[in-house]
């Protein structure tokens, strides 16, 4: 199932009531788990499917912002999209090593990928029509992503929670720099104000599925948590996210899309919390199964620079292997 050699690769271990006791053991002491210590086969098969989903999503979402590149109105602009597109194609190669170390190689989780098996965030199977789309990018899906990421800083796997750790720092810089974005746009003129407005209508709802499916629909929820791999549920990491959101909306002048948004002074134990409007689910689970907006073209051009690049890594495994000959 795993590629063998590889750190981590899995082997025999009898999975008694005494091993998965002692590892829950470890886990409830905030033991961290390293690539060599004994695990339970379900533990690194969650690893394997949530790390590689994180990966191909870093990955894949270079493309919704990479055809603004040249289009960007600004030099300045040009170059901080340029830093942030580098710096997502940086997080997809930690975390493709960090899954590496539980024993599937990078080529076997790309396949998986072309292939429809293993999935990626669905926001990035929206299109990106106007400049402000990139603004929105980073303000609000950034924005999800570290309010989901940062307690990942705290995953009982090791090199997973190290590797958040980068990523999470410069994921913050991201979602600052977008919210800046939407504030000079909602500063400009009424065609720019109108176009931050329609690019927080687009992407509001989108983002708010990137925390996966609601706690009662969720498969692996309860069991990730146990194990430590997440810290919060689906809805608590959601919740967390439109408490945060709604008031920096409102600071730049921008009306969220929702008319069921309300304020309630009852939630989060008294603290208050925002209600808002029903998901839908429907348009979620549609996009997952591949059937979004732009899930073809994503896949395509994931495939295209996969294929034409091959020559590259043909190239580094040869040198790896001449050099390794001269050492011995």
């Amino acid at each position: 199932m795993y590629s063998q050699g590889l750190i981590g690769a899995e082997t025999e271990t009898e999975e008694t009531a005494e091993f998965l006791d002692a590892f829950q053991s470890r886990i409830d002491a905030e033991e961290k788990i390293e690539p060599n210590d004994p695990m339970p086969h379900a533990y690194r098969k969650t690893l394997i499917r949530m790390i590689g989903q994180h990966a191909h999503s870093e990955i894949v979402g270079m493309l919704p912002e990479g055809n603004w590149i040249t289009r960007a109105p600004s030099l300045r602009r040009k170059v901080a999209l340029l830093a942030k597109v580098q710096d997502e194609g940086g997080h997809g190669l930690y975390l493709y090593s960090a899954a590496e170390t539980l024993g599937v190689s990078r080529e076997q989780m790309t396949e998986e990928l072309l292939s429809g098996t293993a999935k990626y965030s669905s926001i990035f199977n929206y299109p990106t029509p106007t400049w402000a789309d990139i603004g929105a990018i980073g303000w609000l899906v950034d924005g999800a992503a570290i309010m989901n990421q940062v307690p990942l800083c705290r995953c009982s796997y090791g090199p997973y929670a190290r590797a958040m750790i980068r990523v999470c720092k410069e994921e913050s810089f991201h979602q600052r720099q977008g919210y800046e974005l939407m504030k000079s746009l909602t500063e400009g003129n009424e065609d720019q104000k109108a176009m931050a407005q329609d690019a927080l209508n687009r992407w509001w709802w989108p983002s708010l599925m990137m925390f996966g499916p609601s706690d009662t629909a969720s498969q692996h929820s309860d069991q990730s948590m146990k194990w430590k791999i997440k810290r919060f549920t689906n809805d608590e990491l959601r919740q967390k996210f439109v408490d945060a959101t709604v008031p920096q909306a409102a600071l730049i002048g921008l009306t969220m899309p929702d008319p069921d948004l309300t304020w309630n002074q009852g939630k989060n134990n008294g603290d208050g919390g925002y209600d808002f409007g029903e998901i839908d689910w429907d348009e979620f689970w549609r996009v997952v199964k591949g059937h979004g907006m732009m899930n073809k073209d994503r896949i395509k051009a994931r495939k295209k620079a996969w294929d034409e690049g091959k020559w590259v890594r043909d190239a580094a495994l040869a040198y790896a292997a001449k050099q390794n000959s001269k050492a011995a």
